[in-house]
């Protein structure tokens, strides 16, 4: 590999570049995309406050304004950081704490408002490079392919989509190349420098536990390092599984009091996200899923594209994503390529699993694949780093070609991106903007809706975009509301059809769908004509 070993002018140029308009893409226009629920929920976490607070207080079909939500969305003295973790093993377990206490403590300073909370997930995603290029160095030693893989993620799609939301999965990338290094480096200082071991090792501790403390799922990270240094001891018990098992215990025992709470609500962490049932949403087919996955690690253009066509485009990349593991799997020594392979698998297999059993995977389970992000970033730059310096000129002339295509891809994708009001990772939020604007355009609007799970998040999330002029009247169950006489249009979001009859029956009205997906409903009353 000494081919690596001098970083060309414009390869340092363009990471510089690229980081510049990294940053530019992460901070302008950071308020723009939708406050989507999964997001309205980080804000009630970290106000301290529980779902079956909010159903008490604003599911009472009484008449309420956008305003009567921020009370459950804004930090307050009565509230504290006890509160928030309660909070969460009350309701959400499967959620760990430590983003939450995080942004708690950063919302106090800087206050709660969407640029603020999501500037913290904004300034934790710059921590990706510089813990990518230590991770690229324990791997590989070289020089150039961390430049390369820092250049290919500075605007990948992927970061950049977690790198805008009010959610601690930017940081658990953080973690996951954190601990990963921290495995890597262990190991080889206890090959090479003994007297090390302690520190090396300890350093896999906390990192572990970072992680852990993080994101739940960190368990099947921890579960790819553990078959990776049983394999490349070759299932005999050396001095480095010892340690490795040692420190592992250690880092489990850290997280051992939360750990203990997902054990008391009967592992609700797997394949959970907050307040939304798997049986109101429906799947995803498993390949076009992963298609489309591995095609948004280098370009995304949301939903605009045609079906037939975005295929296409996915299958060009996933055929680049495959010929670079099979040069990698070929080229590198098994200690490195196993090392990325296990990342890649062991953490996306649950999710294959489960999809393969059910029939199609949920959305909303896209962040538990970066692990597998990770890997293909660096199995894809390891690819292009090597091809740019050998063979004849034109054969590098060619890869450069392809390097500058996929930097390109990136660009655009940020680019339009960051202009959008909405993406896909918004989930049963993501046609919120649609529906405000609808809303918005009424002169005395009313909408109704009951508590369910989707209902519930989208009702805040609609609380930050529509007009105060709108009006909300919610309820805890499908009763029939009084609704007042004074409202101009009245809408219903995402009703039961027995529900949307019996309203409709009592007030004689007639609906009309306004707006409408596999899972999300708006549908508007109309009032009979006068005289009739």
């Amino acid at each position: 590999m000494r081919h690596f070993s001098v970083v060309p002018s414009w390869l340092r140029f363009l990471m510089i570049l690229l980081l510049v308009m990294c940053i530019l893409f992460r901070f302008v226009y950071i308020d723009r995309k939708v406050y989507s629920a999964d997001e309205t929920y980080t804000s009630l976490r970290i106000s301290g406050y529980t779902v079956a607070e909010v159903k008490q207080e604003l599911f009472k079909g009484r008449i309420i304004s956008r305003e009567n939500f921020l009370e459950f969305q804004n930090t307050n003295v009565d509230k504290g950081f006890s509160d928030t973790v309660m909070s969460l093993a009350l309701e959400s377990p499967e959620k760990s704490p430590l983003y939450f206490i995080i942004a708690r403590f950063w919302v106090e300073i800087f206050g709660n408002s969407v640029v603020a909370i999501r500037c913290l997930s904004a300034l934790i995603s710059l921590l990706v490079f510089p813990c990518l290029y230590w991770f690229c160095q324990e791997l590989f030693n070289v020089i150039s392919l961390p430049i390369l893989a820092i250049a290919l993620m500075a605007n990948s799609p992927i970061p950049l989509v977690y790198a805008q939301e009010a959610r601690e999965y930017i940081f658990w990338l953080v973690t996951i190349i954190l601990a990963s290094t921290a495995l890597l480096r262990a190991i080889r200082l206890q090959s090479k420098h003994k007297s090390d071991t302690f520190t090396s090792w300890g350093i896999y501790v906390v990192t572990l536990a970072l992680s852990l403390y993080t994101c739940l799922w960190t368990i099947f990270v921890a579960i790819a390092h553990g078959i990776y240094v049983v394999l490349i001891a070759k299932l005999r018990l050396t001095e480095t599984v010892r340690s490795y098992l040692i420190a592992t215990i250690f880092g489990f025992m850290t997280f051992l009091p939360w750990l203990l709470i997902v054990f008391a609500r009967f592992f609700q962490f797997l394949l959970s996200s907050d307040g939304i049932n798997s049986q109101d949403i429906n799947t995803i087919p498993l390949i076009p899923f992963l298609l489309a996955q591995v095609s948004r690690s280098f370009f995304d253009l949301d939903l605009s594209l045609d079906a037939q066509l975005n295929y296409w485009i996915s299958s060009l990349f996933i055929f680049l994503v495959i010929y670079a593991t099979y040069f990698f799997c070929r080229t590198t020594n098994y200690q490195v390529w196993l090392f990325l392979i296990l990342l890649i698998v062991v953490p996306a297999l649950p999710l294959i699993l489960q999809a393969v059993n059910s029939g199609g995977i949920r959305p909303g389970s896209e962040p538990y694949l970066l692990p597998s992000y990770l890997g293909i970033q660096t199995i894809v730059a390891y690819l292009l780093s090597t091809q740019m310096y050998n063979g004849n000129v034109s054969h590098r002339r060619i890869w450069q070609i392809i390097i500058g295509l996929l930097i390109v891809c990136s660009l655009i994708s940020s680019r339009l991106y960051y202009q959008a009001d909405t993406w896909w990772n918004k989930g049963i939020s993501y046609g919120n903007p649609e529906i405000a604007r609808f809303i918005n355009q009424k002169s005395r609007p009313l909408l109704i809706s009951n508590f369910s799970e989707i209902n519930y998040g989208n009702v805040f999330s609609l609380s930050y975009i529509v007009e105060p002029k709108v009006r909300f009247q919610l309820l805890k169950d499908q009763t029939v509301p009084t609704i007042p006489n004074d409202f101009t249009d009245i809408f219903l979001l995402n009703p039961t059809n027995a529900w949307r009859q019996q309203i409709v029956r009592k007030y004689q009205l007639k609906p009309n769908l306004v707006y409408g997906d596999d899972d999300y409903l708006i549908w508007k009353l109309v009032k009979p004509p006068s005289g009739r």
